[in-house]
């Protein structure tokens, strides 16, 4: 079946929610490989692969049988996000026929029950094309890009907000997927600039910005992230769903170092149990 095709049968299944905001987006721009079979309509699975993510898929479906052939055709995966009630007997399956052991971590979906809550710093501000030059000295992992593909992107078509002390950029909140509805929200603070309140300043700005539009800012995290949890709380977000990271164990810290939206923040990790 022709790649368009396959993207487009994935794109009329999916219900827009803050689970399937980022898979709408990159669908919808055409940003990813989809793994299915036939007419989707009458399959129970799919695997969708982000090209500015491949290494963490998404699953979408219950039968852990199906989802697993169709991650065998993808290349240099490391995990696999999928429903909850699937992950258990997929990461079963994927320990027994790679005999290696897999995590499972929870990504927790927040969305706002009002109102964002304004917290206002002088070195944040909305940043625009011509502060593409300062962007890209931040270091690969910093670079506010989401989904977008690049920094030209992200600030023409999506949202950034930047904290910017002795002219550099030490923190940013950005627009990392839009939707019709909801807009994936990512945050990331230099090391050496955290607990200053910067983080919660710049995401401040970019989710009531999204709220403006008549749009809803989704904060999705991982479930060890105590950090983000602790950010998304002080900002008026309350968990409305999970889904779970199925995480080959041998890459687990590479995994955790993407974790979004507050990146590199390791304190307090907790995940259930390895299987074997």
């Amino acid at each position: 079946m022709m790649l368009d095709k396959k993207r487009d049968l994935l794109l009329a299944t999916l219900t827009e929610n803050p689970e399937t905001v980022i898979s709408i987006h990159v669908l919808t721009r055409g940003d990813c490989n989809v793994y299915l079979s036939g007419d989707q309509r009458a399959r129970s699975v799919a695997v969708l692969q982000p090209k500015e993510l491949p290494s963490e898929p998404t699953g979408f479906g219950t039968d852990a049988d199906a989802l697993w052939q169709e991650l065998t055709q993808v290349k240099d995966w490391q995990c696999i996000l999928v429903d909850k009630e699937v992950a258990l007997p997929l990461g079963e399956i994927i320990s027994r026929q790679l005999k290696t052991p897999v995590i499972f971590l929870d990504d927790v979906y927040h969305i706002p029950q009002g109102p964002v809550l304004p917290f206002e710093n002088e070195s944040v501000r909305r940043l625009m094309l011509n502060d593409l030059m300062l962007l890209e000295t931040l270091p690969p992992e910093a670079q506010p890009i989401g989904f977008w593909g690049d920094l030209r992107t992200s600030l023409t078509e999506g949202l950034v907000a930047g904290a910017v002390v002795e002219s550099k950029v030490v923190a940013t909140s950005f627009v990392a997927a839009r939707g019709q509805q909801y807009v994936d929200i990512g945050v990331y603070v230099l090391e050496n600039y955290r607990r200053r309140g910067l983080g919660t300043a710049v995401a401040s700005v970019v989710a009531r910005s999204v709220q403006s539009d008549g749009l809803i800012p989704v904060w999705g995290c991982g479930s060890h992230n105590l950090p983000s949890l602790k950010l998304a709380r002080k900002l008026g977000f309350m968990e409305v769903s999970k889904r779970t990271y199925v995480i080959i164990k041998k890459h687990l810290a590479d995994v955790l170092s993407r974790t979004y939206p507050v990146h590199n923040e390791r304190e307090g990790k907790t995940f259930n149990k390895a299987v074997h």
